[in-house]
């Protein structure tokens, strides 16, 4: 009976003998096959995303940069404030009394965009009137008040690529 069980036992250690390491050297060969070819299949996959370089980021901080130039300066604000009619598009910023902001906004757009400018109230949905192709940017400030007035209005900014 003891030598049964010695035999048993040495059954199981014969299974990892030399004679049955080439099935597991199959199975890491297989392992690795796959390995390689899926890593080939996400290269190709990816390999449209190389080239393209995503600029949004940038264009959104520069929109928040010129904003943030017009919130700050009290002669711009004092601009924005004094406007009776509103929304004002961007066409008739300079009849409507917003001449300086609208050279400050071209001023500080980059050479590359195209951007345009909106005033509105606070509670209007401040919309681009005219559609475009391109992707567009959005970002926009609240002018609450002066010294003098409390008049709560949003200048959106909105640019896209040339």
């Amino acid at each position: 009976m003891i030598k049964n069980k010695i035999m048993k036992s040495n059954d199981v250690h014969t299974n990892f003998s030399p004679k049955n390491k080439r099935g597991w050297i199959k199975i890491i060969e297989a392992f690795t096959a796959i390995l390689l070819i899926m890593g080939v299949v996400l290269l190709v996959l990816n390999k449209g995303d190389i080239g393209e370089k995503d600029f949004s980021e940038e264009i959104q901080e520069k929109e928040v940069s010129i904003l943030r130039e017009i919130e700050l300066s009290n002669a711009l604000r004092d601009e924005i404030l004094t406007v009776d009619s509103l929304p004002v598009e961007w066409g008739v910023f300079n009849s409507s009394g917003l001449n300086d902001t609208k050279i400050k906004i071209i001023e500080e757009t980059p050479s590359n965009l195209n951007c345009e400018a909106k005033l509105c109230e606070m509670n209007d949905d401040c919309l681009l009137s005219a559609a475009s192709e391109e992707n567009v940017y959005v970002q926009s400030v609240v002018i609450f008040a002066n010294t003098e007035t409390y008049s709560p209005r949003q200048l959106k900014l909105f640019c896209w690529d040339k």
